[in-house]
């Protein structure tokens, strides 16, 4: 929000909800605040102050922008019981996890300040005569970054943190769904970046294409859907504006014969169902080999069935609602549609009441062309399929547009190294799925985007190369 935090975004409590849209609690579905939608002039207002700020806040040496982003990391780790607590009321979080994203977010705000510290360019250089030439990697400007809902202050430092930590400025847009830990940032933000840097807008897809069309906003950073981001590329595309993409994802899972049973069920069960599946990571598309197909098959059954369904306040609760009730629709339209072509409910695929709950859901008889199978569902539905061998298994993994994540389930250090080769995804895991490291890079292939979130690849991706060249008198 930044020096016109007033102006940009305002929360009130429910019983104001005529103020603003209502902010839901997806496990009860009833509204927890109201959030007034940033208009035209707020926008206008975002983007100017952090153009305003940007020469300041560029011209910081490394230091300072690390010892800056270190303060904001400190008051974000201070505040980590509320910005939880805001993250469990506005996404449904079970509180462990919504405490461990909280945490990770701090780490990595960590790891973009030293990041900060470490940019370097190629070393200096004779490549005409009695000319000298050097790079400089300098920030691009303003940065208009938007925020998904699934993970709403993690995925928000993912973007303002790196682009921060190289010089620029940044406009942030929330999801519409699930601003308040947002706000909150932007608040800590205000106070330890000071007047510009980081501002928050509020509001739907129409706030997020008007800063993606603004001629002072340099590059635009997604993470959302393959929609979403093609939205955004095609509105910032008149004025050849850069984009960042993190997009969806639809995660093939190769089990082999000899994976170990036990630990394959278990990655699955945890990776597949992970924050109700709402996860462009998770591990929804099973591939298995016939040797293993049906004990595979027969376990996880029991396995999906076993998760324990509930809200923030319920003790043991491993899995969430889902966000809205029309994402709720959404998915059991996909399980309605599967069932009509012939495929097994195994376990789940019942709603729950009061919220937007939806049990574990385990699939099984689709074909490699399902709709179920093709396209990301991104709700808690794991699909199994039976590949004949090696060769099939790979071929059903990269027959789909995405291309973000997938994991190799083997004993056979041989084929998971040949399969992580073949598989054209930006992560492989070799019998894990979904361990993360700040320090290392996430991107995708295909329709999965590019650009890089985490690591100091990502710092990297918010700057340009300046080639200076000096004649020797």
């Amino acid at each position: 929000m930044g020096a016109d935090a007033a102006d940009v975004g305002a929360v009130t409590r429910p019983a104001d909800a005529d103020a603003g849209r209502a902010i839901l609690d997806p496990a009860t579905g009833e509204p927890i605040a109201s959030v007034a939608d940033s208009d035209a002039a707020a926008v206008e207002a975002a983007v100017a102050a952090a153009r305003l700020a940007f020469p300041a806040w560029a011209a910081r040496t490394p230091k300072e922008r690390c010892e800056a982003l270190l303060a904001l990391a400190q008051r974000l780790e201070d505040d980590s019981e509320e910005l939880a607590a805001l993250e469990c009321s506005n996404v449904g979080k079970p509180a462990t996890m919504a405490a461990e994203e909280i945490e990770y977010a701090v780490d990595g705000l960590r790891l973009f300040a030293a990041a900060a510290r470490c940019l370097r360019a190629d070393a200096s250089g004779e490549f005409v005569a009695e000319h000298t030439s050097s790079l400089r990697r300098e920030p691009v400007g303003v940065v208009g970054a938007i925020a998904p809902w699934n993970y709403p202050l993690l995925m928000a430092t993912w973007k303002v943190g790196p682009a921060l930590a190289a010089g620029n400025t940044c406009v942030l847009k929330p999801s519409e769904q699930t601003p308040l830990s947002a706000l909150r940032l932007a608040e800590h933000a205000a106070a330890t970046l000071g007047a510009g840097p980081l501002t928050v807008v509020t509001g739907d897809g129409e706030v997020g294409a008007a800063l993606a069309r603004h001629p002072s906003v340099a590059m635009v950073s997604v993470t959302g859907s393959t929609a979403t981001g093609r939205a955004v590329t095609h509105a910032a595309a008149d004025r050849i504006a850069r984009v960042h993409l993190e997009l969806g994802g639809n995660a093939p899972v190769l089990v082999f014969d000899d994976a170990d049973l036990e630990a394959t069920v278990e990655g699955i069960r945890t990776a597949g169902y992970w924050n109700a599946g709402q996860e462009c990571a998770a591990a929804c598309r099973v591939i298995a080999t016939p040797g293993i197909h049906d004990a595979l098959l027969e376990a996880l059954t029991v396995a999906v069935a076993s998760i324990q369904l509930g809200g923030p306040a319920d003790a043991g609760a491993e899995m969430g609602p889902l966000i809205s009730e029309a994402h709720r629709r959404r998915v059991l339209g996909f399980l309605d549609r599967a069932r009509a072509a012939g495929a097994r409910i195994l376990s789940g695929g019942r709603p729950r009441d009061p919220g937007f709950f939806l049990e574990p859901t385990l699939v099984a008889g689709v074909d490699q062309g399902a709709e179920i199978v093709q396209e990301e569902v991104f709700g808690p539905v794991v699909t199994v399929q039976r590949a004949a061998d090696e060769d099939e298994a790979l071929r059903w993994a990269g027959d789909v547009v995405q291309g973000l994540s997938a994991s190799v389930w083997t004993a056979d250090l041989a084929r998971a190294q040949r399969c992580a080769r073949a598989l054209r995804f930006g992560t492989v895991w070799i019998n894990d799925h979904l361990a993360l490291a700040p320090e290392m890079p996430w991107t995708g292939f295909g329709q999965s985007g590019h650009g890089h979130d985490q690591s100091i690849y990502a710092v990297e991706d918010y700057t340009q190369l300046k080639h200076v060249m000096v004649k020797a008198s």
